[in-house]
């Protein structure tokens, strides 16, 4: 029985009316709901399937034959491989949808944001504060709405409705939005007694580039270049998800060369993102010298992605149907992998025996596995807290189906976790990087792509360095693309930290 076969007959045998079911992939199940019955059908999901909510968006189709807002679903069983997509459209004049929020912490954000992004009512959600819209947004303009027109940005003149946390000797001390150096801002409260940490509130979003709405309209072949420039740090992982979610609408296969030249690039984003998040880690703990040995490490590794590619970020070489061009691979890829890695495990061993950082390692913003699992939290966070979690495995992509490696999973869900959850993968990527070479031949790195069916919903999920990656698409009659929904595992990540809060620095370096 198959992935798709097993799904159809549990939901044919729950309580729940559903039409045009369909089933376009071998592991997936595509249904419609009514708006009244989405919970039921969510509950469904996630004790019958077992499966947790990974992806939901809306999308406004008021101007196709049949006029409404759609409202998504995307649910996935990691130990299956399971996908079940559901949609549910709303009233066009005025879309109110049931929330989940009381029972998925994760869809109540994703619900803040349609709210904020297409006015939406969410019938039922405990929590009415915009979550991307700031102060100076026009307060009934929806920019991801078709018809948008944006005015002149104004102030409200109100401030934003963080909780407040009062009591006898509590202190508030603001940081942000501007801080800490280039990294982007980011506004935190602290609530403070003495030296204790009660609570920490976060606002983010202060430079959302409206990168969903710049896709629209583009030929799918153009939206790559777009994709590499989600979040800097990930080039590769980004335009994979996004190249992966066009491949499958299209119905193409990728030749065996290109999919064994994505797993390098992957694994080479992923080795100098962790080694540089670790040199940060230490360096917040007061030892500067291994910052500054993991950025000499870094930068031999990005020295090596621009051989390999023309790009120190590994941009310009993926594309829709494959790779944009066949790159001549050094011969000594992977002597400098693992010379590069062996570099970085001596770092990690005087590290290891060094007491002023792993006091500070040692128990510092604990995450245990209740709160990581209402949190939904993703990658290395996810596994250091013990969920046995990786998407490389559990819906496998590129070739990683066809090569071994491990995942490892911690249980103490303290920094020192996550700090050893990137030493493991450093090593499980270095390994990953010589499997691929060595199966590497010739032939072609490219497919033709076919046109993809009209709103046909199709998307890629790739694990990227921080985690989980989705990208959701859809295309119109013309071809061009409809709607594009970006799911970051920092999506996930990021409400964790005001609960795993115990000393600041080295958890915000750690946990973002």
């Amino acid at each position: 029985m198959s992935n798709a076969t097993s799904m159809l007959s549990a939901l044919n045998a729950a309580p729940i009316e559903v039409s045009e079911v369909s089933t376009p992939r071998a592991n997936e199940v595509h249904c419609r709901v009514a708006a009244a019955a989405v919970k039921g059908l969510a509950d469904f999901a996630w004790k019958q399937l077992e499966s947790e909510l990974i992806l939901m968006l809306a999308d406004d189709r008021r101007q196709t034959p049949a006029p409404a807002f759609a409202v998504h679903y995307l649910f996935a069983n990691r130990r299956t491989d399971q996908l079940l997509h559901a949609s549910t459209y709303l009233d066009a004049g005025d879309p109110r949808l049931p929330s989940l929020a009381p029972f998925c912490y994760p869809a109540s954000r994703f619900e803040r944001e349609i709210r904020d992004l297409f006015g939406i009512r969410v019938v039922g959600h405990p929590d009415q504060r915009p979550l991307v819209k700031h102060g100076f947004w026009p307060e009934r303009e929806y920019p991801l709405r078709k018809d948008a027109r944006i005015s002149a940005p104004t102030d409200e003149g109100q401030p934003f409705p963080f909780t407040a946390v009062g009591g006898e000797g509590v202190y508030e001390i603001p940081v942000g939005p501007v801080h800490a150096g280039v990294i982007e801002p980011g506004h935190f409260r602290f609530n403070v007694m003495g030296e204790t940490i009660i609570d920490m509130k976060t606002r983010l979003y202060f430079t959302h580039k409206g990168t969903e709405k710049l896709f629209e309209g583009r030929d799918p072949s153009d939206g790559v270049e777009l994709a590499e420039r989600i979040s800097g740090d990930t080039s590769v992982g980004h335009p994979l998800a996004y190249c992966q979610a066009i491949e499958s609408a299209a119905g193409v296969e990728v030749p065996l060369r290109a999919r064994l030249l994505r797993v390098v690039f992957l694994e080479l984003e992923r080795l100098y993102n962790h080694i540089g998040d670790y040199g940060a880690m230490a360096n917040d703990t007061g030892f500067a010298i291994a910052q500054a040995h993991c950025l000499r490490i870094r930068e031999r590794l990005l020295r090596l992605n621009k051989r390999l590619t023309g790009s120190r970020l590994l941009r310009g070489v993926l594309c829709p149907g494959g790779l944009s061009h066949d790159p001549a691979v050094p011969p000594d890829l992977v002597a400098e992998v693992e010379a590069s890695v062996a570099d970085f495990l001596e770092i990690v061993t005087i590290c290891a025996n060094n007491t002023l950082v792993q006091d500070r390692f040692e128990g510092t913003g604990v995450l245990n596995l209740e709160l990581a699992r209402d949190f939904g939290v993703l990658g290395y966070v996810a596994r250091a807290s013990g969920i046995d979690i990786d998407a490389r495995r559990d819906h496998p992509f590129a070739e990683y189906g066809r090569l071994e490696f491990q995942v490892p999973v911690m249980t103490s869900g303290d920094v020192r976790a996550r700090a050893a959850m990137r030493v493991e993968e450093v090593q499980q990527s270095a390994g990953l990087v010589r499997q691929a070479a060595a199966r590497l031949t010739g032939g072609p790195v490219r497919s033709p792509l076919d046109r993809p069916g009209a709103f046909a919903p199709a998307w890629g999920i790739v694990e990227g360095w921080r985690g989980r990656i989705v990208h959701w698409v859809t295309t119109g009659d013309d071809g061009r693309l409809h709607r594009v929904k970006i799911v970051d595992p920092s999506f996930f990540n990021w409400p964790a930290i005001s609960r795993s809060i115990s000393r600041i620095p080295a958890t915000i370096c750690d946990l973002s």
